[in-house]
C-alpha cells in the first residue's frame, strides 16, 4: 500500500486529543515477566505488530516461531526459549535473518544454553533446546544492542541462582536498562547495577507478593499500566514544531516521570519552539515560538529511535543538524543511516554527510515541490512516520505505508485528524 500525503487545507480549530497504543518496549518487557509470573495483569498493552508477536509466540504450543519484523521479540525470547525446557526453533522476516544475533547466542551459550545456527552463523534462524543453563555469571558486550542485555536480565530472576551479568565495553541506550530495571523491581526482584556489573537475584517471592511502584502507575498489587509509546509521540512532536505558534495537541497516557528514555524528547524539542506540559497524565504539546535554532548537535546513543524525526524535523525546517550516537541504527530494521541520506537527498538544497554513527545536515527551508517526494520505507515503519509530518510543507508519496503496524498501527487515521488529505495510490 503507497498513500500519497498532501498538505492540510486549513488548520484545526480546536484542541486535537490522541490515544496512542502503549509502548512496545514496554510491553515486551511485561510479557516476559507475565510468562514467569502468571498472575501479572497488563493494563494498556501495545497493539503493535511487535507486542502481538511477542503475544503468540508466548502462547504458542509449536515448536516453531516466527516472529516477522520483531527485533525486541528475537532477542528476549531467544534468552526466554533458552532458560525453558522444551526444543524450539525461532524464525523471523528476511530482515531479521540478517540481523545479528551472536553477541547474544555467545552470551547464552557461555552459561550453559544450547543453541545452533539453522543456516548463517551469527545469525537467526535459532534452534534452542531449553533448560540447561547453569552458570550465574556472564560476560556481554554493552556497547553493542541493550536489548542484549535486557534478555538476560529478563530471565535471571527465574534461574537457579539468578545471574551476574559483566558488561564490557561502553553501554549503549542506557534509558532501556534503566527501564528494564524499573520493571523487575516493580514486582519485587532485587537488582545490583553498578558501572561494570548488573547484578540480578533468583526471586523467591510468589506472584502475590509483587509491589509496585508510583512511576508505573500500577492499579493493583499485580497490576501494572503500560505508558503510552513515547517513540510514537515524536511524530507529533515533529508535527507541532511544523505548526503555527499557538497549536496545541494532546497525548493521552503519559506520565510526567517516565521509565521511557524517549521522553527526552521534551527537552529536544524545545529547540524547535515546542513547549510541553502535564495534565493527569496527559502530555500536551504547544507550539510557543516561531523562533527555531539554526542548528542543532544532539548525541542520541540513550535515544536512537528518535533519530529519523529530528532528523526529518530539521529537514522541514531548514535546521543544520549534527546527530551522534547513532551506531545502533546499522543493525535496526533497515540501515537507517544509509535510509536517512538516499530519501533525505531527495528534498531540496540540502547535504547530508554520513559517518558509521553520525549524520549532519546542511539544508535551506523546505518548499513546496511540484511533485512529491517519494519516501522509500525499506521495510521500517520509522522511516514511514518519521517523513509523515513534512506533508506539512510538501507533498508525499509514502511507499509501504503499512509498515507502520509494527509499532502504531492507528498512524494513518490518526494523521487524517490533523487534516492532512491522504490517498491510497
Amino acid at each position: 500500500m503507497d498513500l500519497l500525503l498532501e498538505k492540510p487545507l486549513d488548520s484545526l480549530s480546536k484542541e486535537v486529543v490522541f490515544t496512542i497504543t502503549g509502548s512496545k518496549s514496554e510491553s515486551n518487557r511485561l510479557l516476559i515477566l507475565k510468562a514467569l509470573y502468571p498472575e501479572l495483569e497488563i493494563v494498556n498493552l501495545s497493539n503493535s505488530d511487535d507486542t502481538i508477536h511477542m503475544q503468540e509466540a508466548l502462547m504458542s504450543q509449536k515448536n516453531h516461531v516466527d516472529i516477522g519484523h520483531a527485533g525486541t521479540a528475537m532477542r528476549f525470547l531467544t534468552a526466554y526459549y533458552a532458560s525453558k525446557k522444551g526444543l524450539v526453533t525461532i524464525t523471523g522476516s528476511q530482515r531479521m535473518q540478517q540481523r545479528p544475533i551472536a553477541v547474544l547466542v555467545d552470551a547464552l551459550r557461555s552459561i550453559g544454553a544450547k543453541i545452533e545456527y539453522v543456516n548463517e552463523e551469527g545469525y537467526p534462524p535459532l534452534k534452542i533446546e531449553g533448560g540447561h543453563i547453569n552458570d550465574t555469571a556472564v560476560k556481554l558486550d554493552a556497547s553493542v544492542s541493550s536489548q542484549y542485555i535486557t534478555a538476560l536480565m529478563l530471565i535471571a530472576p527465574s534461574l537457579e541462582n539468578g545471574l551476574k551479568i559483566e558488561l564490557i565495553g561502553k553501554l549503549t541506550s542506557r534509558p532501556y536498562i534503566e527501564m528494564t530495571v524499573r520493571h523487575l523491581q516493580s514486582i519485587g526482584v532485587t537488582v545490583n547495577w553498578s558501572q561494570i556489573d548488573i547484578s540480578v537475584e533468583k526471586d523467591d517471592k510468589s506472584p502475590s507478593e509483587l509491589i509496585s511502584i508510583s512511576s508505573l502507575n500500577s492499579t493493583s498489587q499485580k497490576s501494572l499500566t503500560v505508558e503510552s509509546d513515547w517513540s510514537s509521540a515524536g511524530y507529533w512532536y515533529s508535527w507541532v514544531a511544523l505548526q503555527d505558534t499557538g497549536y496545541q495537541l494532546t497525548l493521552q497516557h503519559y506520565f510526567k516521570e517516565s521509565v521511557q528514555g524517549d521522553s527526552k524528547l521534551s527537552e529536544y524539542y524545545e529547540a524547535f519552539g515546542v513547549q510541553t506540559s502535564f495534565d493527569n497524565n496527559q502530555l500536551i504539546l504547544t507550539k510557543r515560538s516561531e523562533k527555531v535554532a539554526q542548528r542543532i548537535v544532539i548525541n542520541l546513543v540513550n535515544e536512537p529511535d528518535q533519530a529519523q524525526t529530528i532528523f526529518a524535523t530539521c529537514l522541514a525546517l531548514g535546521v543544520d543538524a549534527h546527530l551522534t550516537g547513532l551506531h545502533t541504527l546499522r543493525i535496526k530494521e533497515t540501515d537507517r543511516i544509509a535510509a536517512l541520506k538516499d530519501v533525505g537527498s531527495r528534498f531540496r538544497e540540502s547535504v547530508i554527510e554520513t559517518t558509521q554513527d553520525t549524520i549532519t545536515l546542511t539544508c535551506i527551508p523546505l518548499e513546496q515541490h511540484a511533485e512529491p517526494v517519494v519516501i522509500d520505507t525499506f521495510d521500517d515503519h520509522r522511516m514511514a512516520m518519521a517523513f509523515a509530518p513534512v506533508a506539512c510543507r510538501t507533498s508525499l508519496l509514502i511507499k509501504d505505508a503499512g509498515v507502520v503496524t509494527k509499532s502504531y498501527p492507528q498512524f494513518w487515521n490518526d494523521l487524517k485528524r490533523v487534516n492532512v488529505n491522504i490517498t491510497e495510490i
